[in-house]
């Protein structure tokens, strides 16, 4: 048979590698490495605007037809799922034994899958409490260019082995090989859960929402809620969740910790107060996301910084943030693309690498989107030269970090 010539192969249209399981994924990435040596990985898309968009691919490998639990042990507390299946399936499915993934990413209500959220390192407001989707997960498997299935961990909690592949992957946009399988950790659905509201002047939202996280009263959540209104004011949410009794103390604790007002808002009112937080976290077409960390200490002060300069360009600004954890989203609207990205030089100034753009259509293509490379660049690179050493994965997702270099060539 003859042999694809390089024309050939350039003037294809990129194909779409649909397995079902494991074991055709690595079929499919063995049967197409001569032929298809650039391959970018997808699952619900919900991602699609976040960071760079992938560079030319010969084929994409669509993760969405590896759906469903593998295995849930109610009594150990695990579940195993393919990673093409959407995290809302996982939480339907364990939720009938009382037990939940203690994870709530705004991209989770638009169909995002388990392994899409790993590999993009999203989380909700429930990090305060529990951290991001990294930190619940105790097992992986993964195949890599060669059709290499590395498995790591397992069901059993205390069985840790395979942590570290699940943090490698963790944020690795598709640029190191492609997740198969996850082994969740699960905790208990909540018996009550309450949402208490303050309304705060924006200057003193931070430390209120400080004064709530460090008091003890152990909320799941505390999180700013700002969608950028002519008011002055801001709201932060606190959640609690645990027995009726629990729940109703610790929500009614929260108006001695605040001169502001506060009340518990009713169950209705309250998921609709959450859904405004995902929303600014997911933005509208024309819109620029960006999620960016800093010490919770310098939060005011970052926020103050990033208002003002979006004050002086009239961009107008909603702000979402899990204060307590030093993570903060904001969304900008209005006043033109390159104002945009402005902005979002300012913030590559303020914070370093530290900053993942969520949504890019709000840009120019040209605007460098992630920014000065961290200290661990190097360390990164060597990780994709030993997990992926012919860039066969997300070609251009993390340009300028992952760029190749020549042997020798001391990386930026």
């Amino acid at each position: 048979m003859a042999t694809p010539t390089g024309a050939d192969l350039s003037a294809r249209q990129p194909s779409t590698l649909r397995p079902a399981t494991t074991a055709e994924l690595r079929e499919a990435l063995l049967d197409t490495a001569g032929c298809q040596p650039r391959v970018t990985v997808r699952g619900a898309g919900t991602a699609d605007a976040w960071a760079n968009p992938p560079g030319r691919a010969d084929a994409t490998v669509d993760t969405t037809a590896m759906s469903g639990i593998l295995a849930h042990h109610p009594g150990d507390m695990t579940v195993a799922v393919r990673a093409g299946t959407p995290l809302a399936a996982v939480q339907a499915e364990v939720a009938e034994h009382g037990q939940r993934v203690a994870a709530d990413p705004a991209r989770a209500a638009g169909g995002a899958t388990v392994g899409g959220l790993l590999a993009t390192a999203d989380a909700g407001p429930s990090r305060l409490a529990y951290g991001t989707l990294r930190d619940l997960v105790i097992g992986v498997t993964v195949v890599l260019a060669d059709g290499t299935v590395a498995r790591a961990g397992g069901h059993v909690i205390k069985n840790v082995a395979g942590y570290d592949l699940a943090k490698l992957f963790a944020g690795s946009f598709g640029t190191l090989g492609v997740l198969a399988e996850i082994v969740l950790r699960l905790h208990p659905a909540p018996r009550a859960a309450a949402t208490v509201e303050i309304g705060a002047p924006r200057r003193e939202a931070f430390a209120t929402a400080r004064a709530i996280a460090d008091a003890g009263v152990e909320p799941t959540a505390v999180e700013l809620l700002d969608p950028g209104g002519p008011e002055g004011t801001a709201r932060v949410l606190a959640r609690f969740e645990g027995t009726p009794a629990g729940v109703a103390e610790r929500s009614a604790a929260v108006a001695e910790l605040t001169p502001h007002p506060t009340r518990t808002v009713p169950a209705d009112e309250a998921e609709t107060l959450w859904a405004q937080v995902a929303a600014i976290c997911t933005g509208t077409p024309g819109d620029t996301v960006i999620r960016f960390g800093g010490r919770p200490a310098d939060a005011a002060a970052l926020a103050r910084r990033v208002a003002a300069s979006a004050a002086d360009r009239a961009v107008r600004i909603g702000r979402a943030g899990t204060l307590g954890a030093g993570v903060h989203t904001v969304r900008l609207r209005g006043n033109g693309r390159r104002t945009h990205g402005l902005l979002l030089a300012d913030l590559h100034a303020a914070v370093g690498p530290h900053c993942t753009v969520l949504r890019r259509d709000g840009v120019d293509a040209s605007t460098p989107l992630w920014g000065p490379a961290p200290p661990a660049v190097a360390l990164m690179r060597a990780v994709k030269r030993q997990f992926d050493p012919g860039n066969r994965f997300g070609t251009g997702r993390l340009e300028p970090w992952l760029t190749p270099h020549r042997d020798g060539e001391r990386p930026a």
